[in-house]
C-alpha cells in the first residue's frame, strides 16, 4: 500500500535514535494533554447526576479507547502507510489523491476550471491545521503555567503574563533555528512521558476499580444513559487525541517504524497510566479543587518540578508545531497554492529546517492574542477540538481517495473502512460544534481565510498560464533569432526565467524588442515543483542545447524543498557551459494585474489575486538571488 522506498537496515542505536527524536517532535501536542484534558472531562461531569466513580470510570473508557482507537487503528495501522515516498502529512494525501503526477504535467496539461471539490476538502483540512497552530501553543503553554498557582496563590494574577512572555521569547527565537535546542527535546520528552506514567502508577492504588475502563460498554453506557450532556462530555474527551494528526505529518523525519515504537513503548504506556492515575486519585479525591494533574505530584519541591517540566513540555510541543507550519507553508508555495513568501534557512546541513517571518508573527500574534482574550486554559479548552477533529475528518476523506486511485481497493473495501473512521470523526466533529460560538469559529474562520486565499492563488495561476504562456508564446525557432543580423550578440550570460519548459519566454522577446543583442550565452531556465517530497539528485536537473549558445535547462525539486537557481548554474556550468555565475543578469516577468477581464474567477477574487501579487516575496528572495543581478519586465495581464 506504501509508496514509499524498499526500507534501509538500521542498527539498534539508529532505531533507538529515531525514536526518541519522534518524541520530541510528533508527540508533543498529543503529550501534554494529560494538562487538561481529565479536568475538563471532570469539569462537564459535575453536571451529570450519577456516582462519581462510575462517571470516572465512563469518562476513562471513552478516552483510553479513543486513543486506541483514533492512534492505533487508524493512524498507525493505515494513515501512515499513505505515505509519498516516505512523507505524510495533508499535502503527501493531496498528492497522492491527484491523477497527475507532478507539476511538470500539469503545465502542459489542459486547465481545469477552478479547483475541484476534492482539492477544496484536502486544503480546508491543511487550513485548518493553522488554526491548530495558533490554539495549541496557547493551551499548553497556559495550562503549564497555571501549574503555578498550585504552588502559591501569588502567581493567579501572573499566569497570562507568564504564559505571554514564553509564547513571546519562543517566537522571537524561532528566527534562530532548532538546530541546538532541537537536541534536547528527545530527552526532555522521554524524562515527560516517564514522569506521567510513574505519577498514574503510584496513585492506581488509590482505586484499583479504574482498570473496569478497560471495557468499553462503560464508556458507551455513559452516553446513552445522559445523551443530553453526551456532546459536552465528548467535547472533552477529544482532547485526548488532539496532536494524533501530527504522527503522520511529521512522519517523514523519523519514518513510520520510528514513531510506531515510540507511540508503543513509551507515549502510550505513559498516557494510559497517568490518565488512569488521575482517574483514581478522582475517585478517592472527589472533592478536591487543586488542578488534577498537578495534584498527582505531592506539595514542595516535587510538585514545582512538576510545574517546570510541564512548562519545558509545553514548549517543546508549541515548537513541533510551529516547525511543522513553517513546513506546511512551504509545500503550498512549492505546489502553487500561496504566493511567494520570504523562507530562510536556519541551518546548512539540514534543508528541512527553515523560519518564515510571516508565519512566525501571524503565529505568534495570534496564539498570544487568544491567551489575552480566553485568561485561562479551562475558556480555552472550550474553543478546541473543532480544528483537530475537522481535519481528521478531512484525513479520512483524503485516505479514501488514495485507498481507490493509488492502492486500488475495490470501493466497498475502501468505503466500508473510510465510513468506520468518518463516523468517528463525525461524531467528535459534532459534540465539538457546541463550542462553536465559545471561540471555537476562529480556527474555522482561520481556515476558510487561507482557503480564499489558496483558492484565488491557484485559481489566478492556473488563469495567467494559460492566457500567457499558455497560447500567447509562440514556439519560436531560438537559434534563428539569435543568428539574425538584426540581434547583436553581447559578451555575457543571461537567465530568462520561464514558466513552461516550452515555448519562447515573453521576457527574451521583451529583450530583444527593446535592446536588439542577445548574450552570447543565454540560459532558458524552467523551475518545476514535482509532487513528491524530494527530487533525487540525479534527477535534479536536465540541459538541452538549442544552438547558437542558447540553452533550456529544467530543475525539479520536491514540495519539501526550495528552489536554489545558483546551484542550479552551477551544475550547468560544470556541464561545459560558459556561464560567469558571478556577472550572470536575470531576466523575470513582473506581472502586473488589471482586473475586470474575462477570466473565469469572481471579482473578489481577482482583486485578492492582483493584491497578492504585488505583495509576494520578491524574486531575489525566493530563488536567492543578487538584487543587483535582477531585471524584471513588467507584464500587464488583465484576469
Amino acid at each position: 500500500m506504501s509508496t514509499a522506498h524498499a526500507p534501509t537496515t538500521l542498527s539498534t542505536r539508529a532505531k533507538v535514535g529515531l525514536s526518541l527524536g519522534a518524541l520530541g517532535v510528533v508527540f508533543g501536542d498529543i503529550g501534554t494533554s494529560p494538562l487538561y484534558t481529565m479536568r475538563e472531562c471532570l469539569h462537564h461531569l459535575e453536571n451529570v447526576e450519577m456516582d462519581k466513580t462510575q462517571g470516572v470510570i465512563g469518562i476513562l473508557s471513552l478516552m483510553f479507547w479513543a486513543l486506541m482507537f483514533a492512534v492505533n487503528f487508524k493512524y498507525i495501522a493505515f494513515v501512515t502507510k499513505a505515505d509519498n515516498r516516505g512523507e505524510g502529512g495533508i499535502f503527501a494525501l493531496l498528492a497522492l489523491s491527484s491523477p497527475s503526477a507532478s507539476t511538470a504535467e500539469a503545465n502542459t496539461a489542459p486547465r481545469r476550471r477552478g479547483l475541484g471539490l476534492g482539492t477544496l476538502v484536502i486544503l480546508f483540512g491543511a487550513a485548518l491545521l493553522y488554526g491548530d497552530g495558533i490554539i495549541t501553543p496557547a493551551i499548553s503553554v497556559l495550562s503549564a503555567a497555571e501549574g503555578l498557582k498550585d504552588i502559591s496563590p501569588f502567581f493567579s494574577k501572573y499566569v497570562v503574563f507568564i504564559a505571554v512572555t514564553i509564547l513571546a521569547v519562543l517566537f522571537y527565537f524561532q528566527k534562530h533555528g532548532t538546530r541546538t535546542i532541537g537536541r534536547i527535546f528527545g530527552p526532555v520528552i522521554l524524562i515527560w512521558f516517564a514522569v506521567l506514567g510513574i505519577l498514574g502508577l503510584v496513585h492506581l492504588g488509590d482505586a484499583p476499580e479504574v482498570f473496569r475502563a478497560l471495557n468499553p460498554m462503560h464508556g458507551i453506557r455513559l452516553l446513552l444513559e445522559h445523551p443530553a450532556h453526551s456532546a459536552a462530555l465528548l467535547g472533552s474527551v477529544v482532547l485526548t487525541i488532539t496532536g494524533a494528526e501530527a504522527l503522520y505529518a511529521d512522519m517523514g523525519h523519523f519514518g513510520r517504524p520510528a514513531i510506531a515504537r515510540a507511540w508503543h513503548f513509551v507515549v502510550c504506556p505513559g498516557l494510559i497510566l497517568n490518565y488512569f492515575g488521575q482517574g483514581a486519585y478522582a475517585i478517592k479525591n472527589p472533592d478536591s479543587s487543586t488542578n488534577i494533574f498537578f495534584a498527582l505530584a505531592p506539595e514542595g519541591p516535587l510538585r514545582f518540578g512538576l510545574v517546570i517540566l510541564s512548562i519545558l513540555a509545553a514548549i517543546i510541543a508549541s515548537q513541533a508545531l510551529i516547525t511543522g507550519t513553517f513546513s506546511l507553508t512551504r509545500q503550498a508555495v512549492q505546489l502553487g497554492y500561496f504566493p511567494r513568501l520570504k523562507v530562510l534557512h536556519t541551518n546548512a546541513d539540514q534543508e528541512g529546517q527553515i523560519y518564515v517571518p510571516l508565519i512566525n508573527f501571524m503565529l505568534a500574534a495570534g496564539a498570544i492574542a487568544v491567551v489575552v482574550q480566553f485568561g485561562s486554559s479551562a475558556a480555552l479548552a472550550a474553543a478546541y477540538g473543532i480544528a483537530v477533529t475537522g481535519t481528521m475528518a478531512v484525513t479520512t476523506f483524503a485516505l479514501f481517495l488514495v485507498m481507490r486511485g493509488r492502492w486500488k481497493w475495490r470501493w466497498w473495501q475502501a468505503g466500508a473502512l473510510c465510513t468506520v473512521f468518518m463516523l468517528f470523526d463525525l461524531i467528535f466533529f459534532g459534540a465539538n460544534l457546541h463550542k462553536f460560538s465559545d471561540g471555537g469559529w476562529f480556527p474555522i474562520v482561520v481556515a476558510l481565510l487561507l482557503v480564499a486565499i489558496m483558492h484565488a492563488w491557484k485559481s489566478g495561476r492556473n488563469e495567467i498560464q494559460e492566457k500567457v504562456y499558455g497560447t500567447a508564446v509562440a514556439e519560436l525557432e531560438l537559434s534563428s533569432i539569435a543568428r539574425s543580423k538584426n540581434i547583436v550578440r553581447v559578451a555575457g550570460s543571461a537567465v530568462f526565467m520561464v514558466a513552461t519548459p516550452k515555448g519562447t519566454p515573453l521576457a527574451l522577446l521583451h529583450h530583444l524588442k527593446a535592446n536588439k543583442c542577445l548574450q552570447q550565452t543565454t540560459v532558458l531556465l524552467t523551475i518545476l515543483t514535482e509532487e513528491v517530497p524530494s527530487v533525487p539528485d540525479e534527477d535534479r536537473m536536465t540541459l538541452e542545447h538549442m544552438g547558437e549558445g542558447v540553452w533550456r535547462a529544467i530543475g525539479r525539486y520536491g514540495y519539501m524543498e526550495s528552489p536554489d537557481v545558483t546551484q542550479l548554474l552551477e551544475r550547468i556550468r560544470c556541464q561545459g557551459v560558459a556561464l560567469n555565475i558571478a556577472s550572470t543578469t536575470f531576466y523575470f516577468n513582473r506581472e502586473m494585474i488589471i482586473t475586470g477581464g474575462s477570466a473565469r474567477m469572481f471579482e473578489w477574487q481577482k482583486q485578492l489575486y492582483a493584491f497578492l501579487s504585488r505583495n509576494a516575496s520578491p524574486v531575489k528572495d525566493y530563488y536567492r538571488l543578487m538584487p543587483s543581478q535582477i531585471i524584471e519586465i513588467g507584464l500587464p495581464v488583465q484576469l
